[in-house]
């Protein structure tokens, strides 16, 4: 994967990390290729349930695409795969933000499932400020107000963490110091879970942003009846009854 971008895992959380603290982490070429085979990688890997991406050093978590390089290579429309599909990604995915998320980097957070940040970071699309585009945040009305949306998009200005955690953008804001702590004691909770409700309760949080009501509770029928029908279905109980720790097969 080059050293743009780590990869490491530890009880069974994947860390992927933007290892370009001299460029505050921005989007260079080998970066955004670092994090398409992170987030293949972690796909691939049976023996992590959660990932957290995060940024090297204590000022950015990514302030978004490389502007010289984007300046030398003259970049007009960005292509589909300009940045890696977070959001495409099955297994649930947090953003542990350490400073500035701008631009590219509001993205990935935006893109990711869960948003834990420290309170020194900030947030910004501040694309309007050097004349480029953010299609991408299409579906952020869906995530804060809409008003709030407009206000981020036409301005450009950035907002704390705080005030981030207040329209629901992010889910929890704790001291700089213990974001790796806290973002790891999240992940593992979530690793502990049952794995196939896991994903099925991923799934279905998209449906209300996708479907009518009526549909959305059909199509969350058809997603959870498979985990009732499960093994893990019978293990949960059954540990419960004995007093004992599940052991989940995720089948």
């Amino acid at each position: 994967m080059g050293d743009e971008v780590l990869y490491e895992v530890g009880n069974s959380v994947a860390w992927l990390t933007i290892n370009r603290p001299e460029a505050r982490n921005a989007l260079s070429a080998a970066a955004r290729e670092g994090l398409a085979a992170g987030l293949s990688r972690f796909t691939e890997d049976d023996g992590a349930r959660v990932l957290v991406i995060t940024g090297a050093g204590d000022k950015a978590f990514c302030a978004g695409a490389d502007l010289k390089e984007m300046a030398q290579t003259r970049l007009k429309v960005p292509p589909p795969e300009y940045l890696p599909q977070v959001g495409a990604v099955a297994k649930p995915v947090i953003a542990a933000v350490n400073g500035v998320a701008y631009a590219g980097g509001f993205l990935l957070a935006q893109s990711c499932d869960l948003c834990i940040a420290a309170d020194t970071a900030r947030f910004a699309i501040s694309e309007v400020k050097v004349g480029r585009g953010a299609p991408w945040a299409a579906p952020l009305p869906w995530l804060i107000p809409p008003r709030v949306a407009m206000q981020l998009l036409l301005t450009g200005d950035p907002i704390t963490a705080q005030r981030a955690h207040e329209i629901g953008l992010v889910n929890e804001v704790v001291p700089a110091a213990q974001l790796r702590s806290a973002a790891r004691a999240m992940a593992e909770r979530i690793a502990a879970n049952a794995p196939l409700s896991v994903l099925a309760a991923k799934r279905t949080v998209a449906l209300v942003a996708e479907l009518p009501l009526s549909a959305a509770r059909q199509a969350a029928d058809e997603i959870w009846e498979p985990v009732y029908l499960s093994a893990d279905a019978q293990e949960g109980p059954a540990a419960f009854r004995e007093r004992r720790r599940p052991v989940w097969q995720g089948r």
